[in-house]
């Protein structure tokens, strides 16, 4: 599939179906849609009416054209109120427009879409991520794929010129996003903590990364105790990957992205119920999907910033060897910890990652998990929590955000809430009261902070999709490749 920028007007273009893109209540057909609509012979004003076509938000409306026309269809597509257009609004409108496209078996397709704050390369971008992330499929599992692919050829995005550079960074992006969808998606028995390894070590070959991997025995040395716990049950060696990015300038900063990279859990001895979701296990490494997503777009979009990326992959597993309630782990800054729940992991695999972040002597680090059921519980599927101990860095964060079009909420860091996680017999236990428990999750990371700018990401709920919604089909998301980056390009 071709994506194009061009300076062809609309009344010009010819081909399969063109989308037009129309606000909320502002659907009268004046300029050049009024223009169209003569060409037409009445039918985009027939649409209109017949559909009861108001421009609402992700709305959408198709029909065939005459025979005589040089385009076979017309889709019209909402984009909501105009003073709340944003380049989300439109990268949501263009997977509408893929979407309709796919399902009409169109084979060239025209887009005609306003520009934001009359930005057309940031526009340009969002429409092409909008329509690349709509049509991702992953059939690799399937012998026989019911969802066909599409036919779609090419697609040109009118009005705005070639826009060559924003097209091309839209797709390295997507390239990004789509690595973390497929390996969130594949199942355990596929991504384990080798081919998760294999995967960081071929990225590294292809986009001229810098790798570590440190076997069993040098985290051992290291003193990382609270990893290696999580690790033991498991008949598969654990990896620690540590991949650098460093730009050929100095850099202006040096950051680091930690992902929790539990391949699958089980709950370890205490195991995960009936009902519990344990089939699904296999989205536990949905942070250092993220990592390695970003890693790949990172490296191929050059940015003069010196990033490390850091995944602490093994499998919570159950077996003779298997760490035990009551156990006390010494994580690598000599930190002691009580495991009441061996069920609450990740935090712990996490802790021997930050330790070792910080030892980078970055700027600041980010780290991303798919950590508490408590998340989802508060805000819910679609949005993510964010706790920071640094303001300037929640705003980065933020920002990058908002531009990505993945959903934060800054969370309160209750230092209150800590005394839930003391100990008697050790430094903290792993878990404490049910009631905060994302809060609580989050204090007994920063616990393995000393003083770097540190923000945590619970993307417990936004990392899966049950069903189709704005730029994602079911299934595996890519959250939050696009903010990891957005925060990296600044």
């Amino acid at each position: 599939m071709d994506i194009r920028g061009t300076h062809t007007p609309l009344l010009d273009w010819s081909g399969d179906a063109i989308a037009l893109g129309l606000f909320e209540n502002e659907t009268a057909l004046t300029g050049e849609l009024s223009q169209l609509n003569e060409k037409t012979g009445g039918i985009l004003a027939e649409l209109i009416e017949e559909a009861e076509f108001e421009g609402k938000s992700g709305s959408k409306a198709v029909t065939r054209l005459g025979s005589g026309s040089p385009i076979r269809k017309l889709i019209l597509v909402g984009l909501g109120k105009k003073d709340q257009l944003s380049l989300d609004t439109l990268r949501l409108g263009a997977a509408v427009v893929a979407r309709v496209g796919k399902q009409e078996k169109a084979k060239s397709l025209g887009i005609s879409f306003p520009a934001v704050n009359e930005d057309k390369e940031k526009t340009t971008a969002a429409i092409a991520e909008g329509i690349i992330l709509s049509l991702h499929q992953d059939n690799r599992f399937k012998s026989e794929p019911e969802d066909k692919p599409s036919k779609l050829e090419t697609i040109d995005i009118l009005g705005f010129g070639e826009q060559k550079e924003a097209i091309n960074q839209a797709q390295t992006l997507a390239s990004g996003v789509i690595l973390a969808r497929e390996l969130v998606a594949a199942p355990a028995n596929s991504i384990d903590p080798v081919t998760f390894a294999e995967t960081a070590q071929t990225l590294a070959t292809d986009y001229g990364l810098e790798i570590e991997i440190l076997e069993q025995e040098e985290c051992e040395k290291r003193g990382m105790g609270a990893f290696l716990g999580v690790a033991k049950a498991s008949d598969l060696p654990p990896k620690f990957i540590h991949l650098t990015y460093k730009p050929t300038v100095t850099p202006k900063r040096k950051l680091a992205i930690v992902g929790k990279s539990l391949t699958f859990d089980s709950g370890g001895l205490n195991i995960k119920g009936a009902g519990s979701g344990i089939e699904t296990m296999k989205m536990d490494m949905g942070g250092g999907a993220a990592t390695l997503g970003a890693a790949k777009a990172i490296a191929q979009l050059k940015p003069d910033v010196e990033v490390h990326f850091v995944c602490a992959a093994t499998e919570n597993m159950i077996s003779g060897r298997a760490m035990h309630p009551g156990d006390i782990l010494t994580a690598s800054n000599g930190k002691t910890i009580e495991v009441n729940n061996t069920d609450a992991e990740g935090r712990l695999t996490l802790a021997d990652a930050l330790v070792f972040a910080e030892q980078l002597e970055v700027d600041a680090i980010v780290d991303l998990a798919t950590l508490t059921g408590a998340c989802i519980v508060a805000l819910g599927n679609n949005i993510s929590g964010l706790w920071s101990t640094d303001e300037t860095l929640t705003e980065q964060i933020t920002t990058a955000s908002e531009a990505a079009g993945e959903k934060f909420w800054v969370m309160p860091m209750e230092e209150k809430y800590f005394e839930g996680l003391k100990s008697p017999i050790a430094d903290m236990k792993n878990t404490g009261p049910r009631a905060g428990g994302s809060i609580t999750a989050a204090l007994f990371l920063k616990q393995f902070i000393k003083e770097t700018p540190w923000a945590h990401l619970d993307i417990a709920g936004p990392v899966w999709a049950d069903k189709e919604s704005g730029v994602n089909n079911a299934g595996a998301t890519g959250f939050p490749v696009r903010t990891l980056v957005n925060w990296v390009l600044g």
